[in-house]
């Protein structure tokens, strides 16, 4: 990794820096979404009126990245003519053409004079709210030389691809989906040394499924796991959703209990409403919120249906009480996600694990990146924080109203 490249910034004394350069394959000819693809190549298939690459390299650049390298070959001139040099998107767009037959891999090593010693490559037809700076930390904390994103699929989203061990690293890839211990998808935002690209055999090759093999053969291929969801284009069924994801409705995840009404003390529960106190301030915040065009969804532990305290139905009952006043009072909570089990059962949805985020992500085709959570304890930050939630805390100096101050 000493070599240097364009920008000379990889490696300085023996110091990784971080890339500034993305690379993104976006040269296929993208058959399975004709007709649209018979006039325009599939990254710039419209959405809200910009093309879906254009949203690719609006998030790079929110994310750190000055420079984008695209390379190209089907219709290649249509990318060029709309993003020229890149000036207008805040990044130096350049091109390598090559023809729309290549596949991945020779895409990549026909374009090896052009790539920084250590860079991001990725796919034109996936988007996934990135975290680059948790990525870059985790790959520099290891001895690699490359490092995959990959989805956990614990919702079974996808078909697996991807086996890993116990320590993170990416044991097997198989593109076939057929062998035994698979778990986990290749999402590609890949961080690789420029290296790695000599490992690329001639001939017309697929990215993937040439260098993923010999990178995890000899333990150098990395995972960086997340668990929100991914979207793409690439086939017509996929386009209703991207649109939906990429409209970005503002939304806003909140606790319950010490966030829109008071807390009980330690291990006792809100039962009934009749041991229901709205704090002051939180109706006209709900109200705030949909005047403000916001999904409101309510994200709750309420482990004294496990303790017996109360029942399913019991807390149902609850919530469709507070959901009548909200609503009475000119608001609305478009939903409510509760985790009913005990502190010491070990579900995927107790807070401060993450489930309950991923899956109101999920449910409302949410950017997690773009989405606050608001709570009042350290729990609700640690699940914002595993989820990729911003976060802000409602205390007894700072009301839901007067966070709202702050993050609308």
């Amino acid at each position: 990794m000493a070599e240097n490249g364009p920008s000379g910034s990889a490696e300085q004394e023996g110091v990784l820096t971080r890339p500034t350069q993305a690379v993104i394959l976006a040269g296929g000819r993208g058959t399975r979404l004709a007709p649209l693809t018979d006039s325009m190549p599939k990254p710039m298939v419209p959405f809200h009126g910009r093309p879906f690459l254009a949203y690719l390299i609006e998030h790079l650049r929110e994310q750190g990245f000055t420079r984008v390298l695209l390379l190209l070959g089907y219709r290649a001139q249509q990318i060029q003519d709309y993003f020229t040099d890149g000036q207008q998107f805040g990044v130096q767009i350049d091109y390598s053409v090559t023809p729309e037959e290549d596949e991945t891999g020779t895409r990549v090593r026909k374009a090896r004079a052009l790539l920084d010693p250590i860079f991001l490559l990725m796919y034109g037809d996936n988007y996934w709210p990135m975290p680059f700076a948790a990525m870059w930390d985790r790959f520099k904390r290891h001895d690699v030389a490359a490092m995959l994103t990959v989805y956990g699929n614990q919702d079974g989203f996808s078909r697996d691809n991807i086996q890993l061990d116990a320590d993170g690293m990416i044991r097997l890839y198989d593109k076939s989906r057929t062998a035994e211990g698979l778990k986990g998808v290749d999402l590609g935002f890949m961080i690789l040394c420029k290296e790695v690209v000599d490992l690329l055999a001639d001939g017309n090759i697929s990215f993937e499924a040439t260098l993923y093999p010999q990178l995890a053969k000899r333990g150098q291929l990395l995972a960086f796991i997340t668990e929100h969801r991914y979207y793409s284009i690439t086939s017509p069924g996929k386009l209703p959703v991207m649109e939906q994801f990429l409209a970005r409705r503002p939304a806003v995840l909140l606790d319950r209990d010490g966030v829109l009404n008071r807390k009980m003390p330690r291990a006792h529960y809100v039962c009934s409403w009749q041991d229901w106190q709205w704090l002051p301030g939180a109706l006209s915040a709900l109200r705030r919120l949909q005047v403000a065009g916001y999904r409101v969804i309510v994200v709750t532990n309420q482990a004294g249906v496990a303790r017996g305290a109360m029942s399913e139905a019991d807390l149902q009952a609850i919530h469709a009480r507070m959901q009548q006043e909200v609503e009475a009072a000119g608001g609305k909570i478009d939903a409510i996600y509760t985790c009913p089990h005990g502190w010491d059962e070990g579900c995927a949805c107790r807070k401060p694990k993450p489930g309950m985020l991923l899956q109101a992500q999920r449910d409302f085709h949410l950017d997690l990146s773009r989405v606050w959570y608001v709570g009042d304890d350290e729990r609700d930050g640690l699940a914002a924080d595993a989820a990729g939630c911003r976060f802000a805390m409602v205390t007894e100096h700072s009301s839901l109203e007067q966070v709202l101050d702050t993050i609308l």
